[in-house]
């Protein structure tokens, strides 16, 4: 060991092997930033879908149900029978609620169940105003994973940027640094293609902003 680490300190090793560590250096410094480059990461996203509450048309007694959650259903199936009457699907999607209440008065107001139209399932991930938002735009193409389902990589495009930021609570002071805005940007994915995907999973994004779909 001891001889190694002499030949090493010899002037001409060094002259050798300083240029060889300088190249690998510069190499990883390249690479890593190809890897960073033209990537927006947004680790605060959210699996997000737009959900119908199923009411009848009419006051009365809840006297039957006809699905349970998890179950797929089309626009126009039946879905409870409130006051003698029928009420149907008035969407596409999931069920996510059922009243179960047999008996109980419902009134028009009172949802008898509720679904997640998962057609128009997205990922919705917030960004700060400086940290890439400029550089993303519709149809870029977007990675994501889900924490509830660790070793996998989906695909979508980015499908919205919102076109304002986020209402905060604004807290006032006497400092004269002003807060950073927060957009929301949607992805969407083929959600057949990805029927593991559920309402409300967390996420995190990346949006490659040198591609367009």
């Amino acid at each position: 060991m001891k001889s190694l680490i002499q030949k090493i300190k010899q002037p001409k090793v060094l002259n050798l092997m300083i240029p060889v560590v300088t190249t690998l250096i510069v190499l990883a410094g390249y690479f890593f930033y190809q890897m960073r480059t033209g990537r927006v990461f947004i680790d605060d996203s959210l699996v997000q879908a737009p959900v119908t509450s199923v009411t009848p048309a009419n006051n009365g007694k809840l006297t039957d149900v006809l699905v349970y959650e998890g179950e797929s259903v089309q626009r126009g199936d039946p879905i409870a029978l409130v006051g003698g009457q029928m009420v149907y699907a008035d969407t596409t999607g999931t069920i996510s609620m059922v009243n179960n209440q047999l008996g109980s008065q419902i009134s028009t107001q009172t949802p008898v169940a509720q679904i997640v139209r998962t057609h128009d399932m997205r990922i919705a991930g917030t960004l700060d105003e400086n940290k890439g938002l400029q550089d993303i735009k519709p149809g870029q193409v977007v990675s994501f994973t889900i924490d509830a389902l660790p070793g996998q990589t989906f695909w979508g495009y980015v499908d919205e940027v919102s076109p304002a930021a986020k209402q905060t609570q604004l807290t006032f002071s006497i400092s004269s640094e002003r807060p950073t805005q927060q957009f929301v940007i949607y992805a969407r994915y083929n959600e057949s293609a990805y029927p593991q995907i559920k309402q409300g999973m967390s996420a995190k994004m990346t949006v490659y902003t040198q591609t367009v779909q």
